[in-house]
């Protein structure tokens, strides 16, 4: 995890308990909060994908990787969740 979103976390409250992925620090969009639940890291799942493809992935590969690896990923009750913005 970068130092920017290391201090961008901890000034604003979040200890460090979050699951980040690495080397997405660029795909990263913020913090959810859930009733009753620990906070959860939101990443930007074009970013995502854009960067896998960048790594050099075409577009079904890395829209099939993404969606086994990344969102089929269950790490326990703070897992990473992806926003598809509107």
């Amino acid at each position: 995890m970068s130092t920017s979103i290391q201090n961008k976390l901890t000034a604003n409250g979040y200890d460090g308990d979050l699951i980040l992925m690495d080397g997405y620090d660029d795909c990263f969009v913020g913090v959810c909060l859930r009733f009753g639940q620990e906070p959860i890291a939101i990443y930007d799942r074009s970013k995502v994908i854009r960067r896998l493809m960048k790594d050099g992935m075409s577009e079904e590969e890395a829209v099939e990787f993404h969606e086994f690896n990344q969102i089929g990923a269950w790490v326990g009750d703070q897992t990473p969740a992806f926003l598809d913005r509107l």
